[in-house]
């Protein structure tokens, strides 16, 4: 398999109702579960593109473009954006979507960095 197509094979979509329990006193999506959401999302990623153990060693950016309010439907897609020998890059999206139209945006996007360990949590390659 090409790196192209496990890259298109890693894709990963998920899609959340965003209930009452998960907003902060504003009615929107606590910033903390956007992040632990994307960090999910991201580890799937990772796992599914190198079907090796991953972890998180640094999230490069998070922008929060728009709030997502309690009520609405959430897309989570994550995608390999860089592959390095030890490391890769993933980048996930949060859409927001409104549940009774046709409203769709990008409320939130991230990048996060993955490790590939082995038994002995020792960075290996990717590949």
């Amino acid at each position: 398999m090409t790196t192209a197509e496990r890259i298109e094979q890693s894709k990963t979509n998920i899609f959340k109702a965003v209930f009452p329990n998960t907003v902060n006193h504003y009615d929107t999506l606590f910033g903390g579960t956007a992040l632990s959401l994307m960090d999910e999302v991201a580890f799937i990623t990772a796992t599914r593109f190198s079907r090796k153990q991953m972890v998180t060693v640094s999230t490069d950016r998070i922008d929060f473009e728009s709030s997502i309010p309690s009520g609405t439907i959430i897309e989570l897609i994550g995608s390999v954006v860089k592959i390095g020998n030890t490391s890769l890059k993933v980048q996930v999206d949060i859409f927001l979507e409104e549940m009774y139209s046709n409203t769709r945006e990008k409320a939130i996007s991230g990048l996060f960095t993955f490790v590939a360990l082995d038994e002995n949590k020792k960075p290996i390659p990717v590949l």
